[in-house]
């Protein structure tokens, strides 16, 4: 048999996790251009893992290559225990791939692409009807499943193009930009249902410009720069991490000169307030005990954003 046809299963036991995405010295180049200089990336079963970084930065073409659409240069790649190149039917088999656009096919019907691609995936001739319509409701997408792909909405492909990837019941899902044209109730459904499809055991790697809608699913981040992954971190404690934090006062200028008497640093804020450096919660809560000891009259002390977002604009990587 083809090896390409059957991939051994791991031993099966607490101590064998089910196998998610495994990466390991990955280049792929451009003529000259070093699209992947040295990716290491490990994406784990039952967590949604963010994949950040800048355009240009290889996001897509690391996506690509686990998809089994790219061959790579060098380097390891495994994907549900299955090598994209040499594995190549059973890592797609195991593998969901939703691009940053819905594609061709336009002429068929919402239902026609789902049925075709379930064909495609050889799932159970007698079971693809059911599932079709299974996914449609699950995108929200029954009432438009007979009108050509053509006329649906930007967001309406793209909730067509989840399902499509969802068709075959993956094990890994690999999503570029997935809430791309989405309105906010498509947004809030997608990260629902990408925490719970993690929550079943699924391997979800999640590629986004949208730092704020990542925060509320991953949990795990891998930072790409030029082509590498770099040092970054979604923190696992947070709450002692130094970040940036956004302090208002009913008297600003009161806010202020305490600020300064004390010879803390901080910059003003668009919405009135200013912005400082804060060693996490307790740093925060020296800070609101020492200004109210102070009679300075505080209405807001708060993180200035996500731990994702703050870890990406601490990456020294892009100001290279």
């Amino acid at each position: 048999m083809p090896d390409d046809l059957l991939v051994p299963d791991r031993p099966a036991g607490p101590s064998a996790p089910p196998p998610g995405i495994e990466v390991r010295g990955l280049r792929r180049a451009f003529g000259p251009v070093q699209a992947l200089d040295g990716v290491d990336l490990v994406a784990r079963a039952g967590a949604v893992t963010a994949l950040v970084g800048p355009n240009g930065s290889g996001k897509t073409t690391l996506l690509l290559v686990l998809a089994g659409l790219l061959v790579p240069d060098a380097g390891e790649v495994r994907v549900a225990g299955a090598d994209p190149v040499t594995q190549s039917r059973a890592a797609r088999a195991r593998t969901g791939w939703m691009p940053d656009a819905f594609g061709t096919w336009d002429s068929l019907t919402a239902r026609e692409v789902l049925t075709t691609f379930a064909d495609a995936y050889r799932v159970e001739r007698g079971t693809i009807a059911l599932r079709v319509e299974e996914l449609l409701a699950t995108v929200h997408l029954t009432e438009y499943a007979d009108r050509p792909a053509a006329v649906l909405s930007r967001g309406q492909k793209q909730r067509l193009g989840l399902a499509r990837a969802l068709v075959h019941d993956p094990q890994v899902l690999l999503l570029d930009e997935p809430a791309s044209g989405l309105d906010p109730r498509s947004r809030v459904d997608l990260r629902v249902l990408l925490r719970r499809l993690a929550d079943e055991g699924r391997t979800v790697l999640v590629s986004s410009h949208v730092l704020s809608e990542l925060e509320e699913m991953a949990d795990d981040a891998v930072f790409l720069s030029r082509g590498r992954t770099v040092a970054g971190r979604l923190a696992d404690d947070v709450t002692s991490a130094r970040r940036t934090w956004r302090v208002r006062a009913l008297d600003r200028a009161a806010l202020v000169a305490w600020l300064d008497g004390a010879r803390v640093t901080w910059r003003p804020d668009d919405d009135g307030g200013v912005l400082l450096e804060v060693d996490g919660d307790p740093g925060a809560a020296a800070l609101v005990r020492d200004a109210v000891a102070a009679g300075v009259p505080l209405v807001q002390v708060a993180p200035a954003g996500g731990a994702l977002e703050q870890a990406y604009l601490a990456l020294d990587e892009e100001r290279r």
